[in-house]
């Protein structure tokens, strides 16, 4: 039933044809998905559930992702500042892991945590869903190379050095105040030892001027695990800009594509800006209670309704991501969980990939181009950075890696 479900939006959204569907369908459950950045650790982290069962109200559960073909899912490991302002920033990420820790703990048949490619490719095809660890916003490291390896030993395979606020290691894209003008000489450091480790560097929710640096500084090549392009979107800083993603590229690096609609649409993005400004004035500078704030928003979306981009909106990204950086340096990071309500028609959960392959079929991929963009280009990132990895051997000693996390004790 759900692939007939997916099929309905393909044709009708993508504008392929029927067999486009049903061959779409089938690619999806034979080639390796991957997605980098998928928010359900903090999610669960606010409001428990078990993700081994469907669960509606969320983007990421067991049934959707086997139904969508997905393979690898990068729980998030994410922090907020204001963690980091109350110096919790360490104990909320240990939570966090130990949350998706309990998946495969409550569900050994449906989920496995990965540490390396090796775990990726040894689970491929076997029904288990491989959750990898990202961690999106460095302050839990609180300085010291003890929590880095503290963190790389739970099994972190990336590290975003900041998110919506300069922190000690870099300036965010969203934060006017660059501190550092870029990265500080802790993140400069950080950065070393990160490639050292086998750990990928993530540019993404950096500041220009900080991924720039990494991209100078980092031996190992680089992922975006969650950015669209800035050329539809000008102004964006969130967003890459093109000589980024060549930049990325030239590295060895790959660029994975987020699907919220504010990042890759323009009318969403200034629909939001708009609903913001809406409400300043409204509170005239007053900070309203949560509830207040709540539901002034959704008189607004009742009186706007939302532009919502499209599957199609999502491949104008990833073709340009192509045309600009080649077909070897493209993947996704959905950011499901993590955007609210805001992602496309035709790619609202983890069951909708055969969505996006119809998409790429119907524009003229070919399967060896859309195994490419779904997970072989990642895949083929983190095993350079594992290769490239010196003195430390993290990489080398998955396996052990692997039974140390499923034999550690649980906290939830």
């Amino acid at each position: 039933m759900r692939h007939r479900l997916a099929l309905a939006a393909i044709v009708v959204l993508a504008g392929c044809t029927a067999d486009d569907g049903e061959r779409a369908v089938v690619l999806a459950q034979h080639t390796l998905i991957v997605d980098t950045h998928i928010d359900a650790p903090y999610r669960l982290f606010r409001e428990a559930a078990d993700l081994g069962v469907s669960v509606p109200e969320r983007e990421f559960d067991y049934p959707r992702a086997v139904s969508g073909g997905l393979d690898v899912a990068f729980m998030s490991i994410f922090t907020p500042a204001r963690s980091a302002d109350a110096g919790e920033s360490r104990h909320v990420a240990d939570q966090l892991i130990d949350l998706v820790e309990a998946l495969p703990a409550r569900h050994a048949d449906k989920f496995e945590i990965v540490t390396c490619t090796a775990d990726v490719e040894r689970l491929h095809g076997s029904g288990v869903v491989a959750l990898a660890l990202g961690m999106e916003n460095a302050s839990p490291l609180e300085g010291t190379i003890q929590n880095l390896d503290h963190f790389v030993a739970r099994g972190i395979r990336y590290v975003s050095l900041a998110h919506s606020k300069s922190n000690r290691y870099a300036d965010s894209s969203y934060d006017l105040n660059e501190r550092w003008q870029g990265l500080s000489e802790l993140g400069r450091h950080t950065v070393r030892e990160l490639n050292r480790r086998g750990v990928m560097i993530d540019i993404s929710h950096l500041s220009d001027k900080a991924a720039w640096q990494v991209l100078g500084l980092s031996k190992a090549p680089v992922i975006a695990s969650h950015s669209s392009l800035r050329h539809f979107i000008e102004g964006f800083h969130r967003n890459m800009s093109d000589d980024m993603v060549r930049a990325v590229a030239e590295g060895g690096g790959v660029v994975q594509i987020n699907f919220g609609s504010g990042f890759v649409s323009k009318e969403a993005r200034e629909w939001t800006m708009q609903r913001d400004a809406a409400m300043l004035v409204q509170f005239a500078g007053q900070q309203p209670d949560p509830q207040v704030r709540r539901e002034y928003i959704e008189a607004y979306a009742a009186e706007h309704p939302y532009p919502f981009a499209t599957v199609d909106t999502v491949l104008d990204h990833i073709d340009r991501t192509v045309q600009l950086a080649g077909i070897d340096h493209v993947g996704l990071g959905s950011d499901f969980d993590g955007v609210g309500d805001t992602l496309p028609v035709g790619l609202k959960d983890v069951g909708d990939f055969p969505n996006l392959v119809a998409g790429l079929l119907g524009r003229g991929y070919d399967e060896d181009a859309i195994a490419k963009i779904l997970g072989l280009n990642l895949m083929r990132v983190w095993r350079d950075v594992e290769q490239n990895a010196s003195g430390i051997g993290y990489a080398s000693k998955c396996y052990q890696s692997a039974t140390m996390l499923r034999q550690r004790p649980r906290n939830v």
